[in-house]
């Protein structure tokens, strides 16, 4: 595993029982095993960001602390430079960068994913949920979007508003891949 999934981890269990959370009322409470959280918190299971994200939430901290291990402080306004966002380097399918990690209070997420091409046409979604919303708009390559069974394809320019409480899986097109503007309310 790496470095900063390691790192996650030990904030995830951190923040867990400095709320002084049993490891079972916690996982009761994020709609997971008590197993599979103590998989994420040791660092031996990739974490989604769904869940760092709903953990993040029913901890009542933000996102970014999670990912960075410090506490956004930026309250006006926070600019993040083209390529400067945190990589959440911690699942093969999508690469992910926090575009937004020093802006305290956030009522949203953004994050510019990156989905590569599966290595076969045939590939199985990786499906995800989580509370919320989110909103996607596609800024280069052609994706397909499953959203509880129901599939529609974006190109670059198109947007897509969804309950993420529905199952739902990205597929790069072409094979090539697709870069997505990812807000999560």
């Amino acid at each position: 595993m790496s470095r900063q999934l390691i790192q996650i981890a030990k904030r995830l269990k951190k923040v867990r029982e400095e709320n002084e959370m049993s490891l079972e009322w916690a996982a009761a409470a994020l709609d997971s095993s008590p197993a599979e959280l103590e998989a994420f918190e040791s660092g031996e299971e990739e974490i989604p960001v769904s869940f760092l994200y709903m953990a993040a939430k029913k901890y009542g901290i933000d996102l970014s602390e999670l990912l960075t291990g410090e506490e956004p402080q930026l309250r006006l306004f926070a600019l993040t430079r083209k390529g400067k966002g945190v990589s959440v380097d911690r699942r093969k399918e999508y690469d992910y960068q926090n575009l937004c990690t020093q802006f305290a209070h956030k009522k949203i997420e953004p994050l510019l994913v990156t989905v590569p091409p599966e290595e076969s046409d045939h590939a199985e979604p990786h499906f995800n949920s989580h509370p919320g919303q989110e909103f996607h708009y596609v800024l280069k390559g052609r994706l397909q979007v499953t959203i509880d069974q129901e599939s529609v394809v974006l190109e670059s320019g198109d947007a897509l508003m969804f309950q993420s409480e529905a199952e739902h899986a990205l597929k790069a097109l072409d094979q090539k891949p697709a870069e997505v503007l990812v807000v999560i309310v």
